[in-house]
């Protein structure tokens, strides 16, 4: 199988980057399988978990948002944040969960809820990515 190279970025580090089989991403308009030829595409991504498959092994990183392009020399991954399982601090992502949920509940009109909704979604992608055995 060919291989197609990725770089997955952040505004404060390289998070990944290597030549992999398939990539699979949740993207705006639903999931993305990419395959080495894949046609030219750009596309946000949502929070979700991206899956890298490699020699029969599958590398899986959070994502919080960002954007991904495929061009004919490979992909870019621009992640608002991104995390590989062992980065990330359970116990800091559950208080994080645990405020945003709080936040939610507050029924006063000063909630962003949509930006409390964010926050629990990319708290619970984390708990669920590093609690996940592999």
């Amino acid at each position: 199988m060919r291989k197609m190279p990725i770089e997955i970025v952040t505004p404060e580090r390289k998070v990944y980057e290597n030549a992999v089989d398939l990539i699979i991403a949740r993207g705006g308009d639903g999931d993305l399988g990419i395959l080495a030829g894949h046609t030219q595409v750009v596309t946000t991504l949502k929070v979700s978990q991206l899956r890298l498959k490699n020699d029969g092994q599958e590398i899986v990183i959070a994502v919080s948002g960002g954007f991904l392009e495929v061009k004919p020399e490979g992909v870019s991954v621009l992640a608002e944040a991104a995390e590989l399982p062992e980065e990330i601090d359970v116990a800091r992502a559950t208080r994080s969960k645990e405020r945003a949920e709080k936040r939610l509940n507050d029924k006063s009109d000063s909630t962003d809820h949509r930006r409390a909704e964010l926050a629990l979604a990319r708290a619970i992608n984390r708990i669920s990515l590093a609690t996940t055995k592999r």
